[in-house]
């Protein structure tokens, strides 16, 4: 149908995470903890690595960008639920609604390709440890974070072209708390099938494919750490299995979300509040709590800060 026989919403409505004032209330209280806590902890992270010296290496300096992202990606959704939250009409212009979207492809495939580079720069520690430095410089972990950025930003702009052609005359209620592909596409006035299957191959399809190479790729490091021996074994094994839990609570809900019709589910909800604010969360929280040279430089610079202040 042609975009000029229909007269386009002006905004979206979000049906929100519940209809209830009291649960509402204590879902407030709950997530703004968890963004708070987020925001803190990998903010944390960023600083840490960029004051430590003895941090200054190409895992560390990829695990800052990651950080970074995750304080990016959790405020893309997690404000703006905090306050429909305390509101009856949960809206969002149609310019924000997409605006909304561009960012969370941006930032969700940038971390996707981010936790690519990451499984990389393992695989090149514990394969070729004598050529390390000279692969993973500075200059290459810059141009891979860069690249990883760019990959988000084309995956977005795929899903924002196939998404504005279509006519959206009504009915306009997202099912959900955010606007995403799944949500958005449904209430187009038009036939959407083949776009929804298009978008199921780029999303879900490419999201599984990659998911499955990563953790062959961990597989094959954690196969090669067999041979090794002492501590620093333990510290790669330890790395490699951070590593993999957080690219397996990111990737599982990806594939939920995008590898299958987009039709709601009950537990759709809950997918995406771990998806979107959970998650974030847990990627420095895994990070911190299994790496005790993140630790002890956290330790180290809270002294230096103390006796700052006390100078």
């Amino acid at each position: 149908m042609a975009l000029k026989n229909h007269t386009r919403v002006s905004e979206f409505i979000f049906s929100g995470l519940t209809q209830s004032q009291e649960l509402s209330a204590l879902l407030f209280f709950l997530l703004s903890i968890v963004y708070v806590t987020t925001v803190l902890a990998n903010a944390a992270i960023t600083v840490t690595v960029s004051c430590e010296s003895r941090l200054q290496t190409p895992m560390y300096f990829l695990l800052r960008n990651l950080s970074v992202l995750d304080i990016c990606f959790s405020s893309i959704t997690a404000p703006k639920v905090l306050v429909d939250l305390l509101s009856e009409r949960k809206t969002i212009s149609f310019r924000g609604c997409l605006t909304q979207m561009f960012f969370f492809h941006l930032l969700g495939g940038a971390d996707i390709f981010s936790l690519s580079v990451m499984a990389f720069d393992r695989y090149v520690a514990i394969s070729r440890p004598l050529h390390y430095v000279s692969v993973m410089s500075r200059g290459r972990c810059a141009a891979l974070v860069a690249a990883s950025w760019a990959g988000g930003f084309v995956h977005s702009i795929v899903q924002i072209s196939l998404l504005l052609p279509l006519p959206f005359c009504g009915p306009n209620v997202v099912d959900g708390f955010y606007c995403d592909v799944p949500q958005v596409l449904t209430l187009a006035c038009a036939d959407t099938a083949v776009l929804e299957l298009l978008m199921i191959s780029n999303n879900g399809l490419v999201t599984t494919v990659w998911f499955v190479l990563l953790l062959a790729s961990y597989a094959v490091i954690l196969t090669m750490l067999r041979s090794r021996s002492g501590e620093g074994r333990g510290k790669a094994v330890s790395t490699c299995t951070a590593h993999v839990t957080v690219v397996t609570l990111h990737f599982v809900p990806c594939i939920y979300v995008y590898a299958r019709p987009f039709s709601a589910l009950p537990t759709d909800k809950a997918v995406s509040v771990t998806f979107t604010v959970i998650s974030p969360l847990l990627n420095p929280l895994i990070y911190t709590l299994r790496n005790q040279e993140m630790k002890a430089a956290m330790k180290r610079l809270k002294r230096r800060f103390l006796l700052s202040e006390g100078g």
